[in-house]
């Protein structure tokens, strides 16, 4: 893998498959991330950011952002924007 640490699960919400995030990196719609943990090892795209429950196309460093998951994921695991692949 050949990936950039952009944040940190803070939150799930396993009723809506949806995890927070606390970024580092700026992430985008169409981003491909790797969510790495303990117990979680998965890779997606990034289909939806929503920040305070409104639907952007990009989150900045230091915000925190919400996002649709594939998989179950925890506090504390890590995110990669996947990169040169």
């Amino acid at each position: 893998m050949s990936g950039k640490r952009v944040g940190t699960v803070t939150h799930y919400f396993d009723h809506l498959k949806v995890a927070v995030l606390a970024l580092t990196e700026a992430i985008h719609i169409g981003d491909s991330v790797h969510f790495l943990g303990h117990s979680t090892d998965f890779r997606q795209e990034v289909s939806s950011l929503q920040i305070e429950h409104k639907p952007v196309d990009t989150a900045k460093p230091g915000e925190d952002v919400a996002m649709q998951v594939l998989q179950h994921v925890h506090p504390n695991d890590s995110v990669f924007k996947i990169e040169g692949e």
